[in-house]
């Protein structure tokens, strides 16, 4: 694997651990697509680190049990500021 990718694979990992940030909020701040991100912190950082990928799988997995939540609250968002 190239060295950029393990170091961005790395910095990723610690945004979302830092800031309990979600895939969309990673790629955005790295400049990355969604996918990307998701292959960086589930296949590739395994590779590099696991005790780092462990951590950051808790983060993800709070994020997706609660994504329906946020969903729901960016809805009643949108249709309350059209009133």
């Amino acid at each position: 694997m190239k060295q950029y990718i393990e170091e961005r694979t790395i910095e990723i990992a610690n945004y979302i651990i830092n800031n309990n940030a979600t895939v969309r909020q990673a790629a955005k701040q790295f400049g990355v697509s969604k996918s990307t991100v998701h292959k960086d912190v589930t296949e590739r950082l395994e590779h590099i680190n696991s005790a780092l990928a462990a951590e950051t799988r808790k983060v993800l997995n709070v994020n997706k049990s609660e994504r329906h939540i946020r969903g729901g609250m960016a809805t009643r968002e949108k249709y309350l500021s059209n009133k």
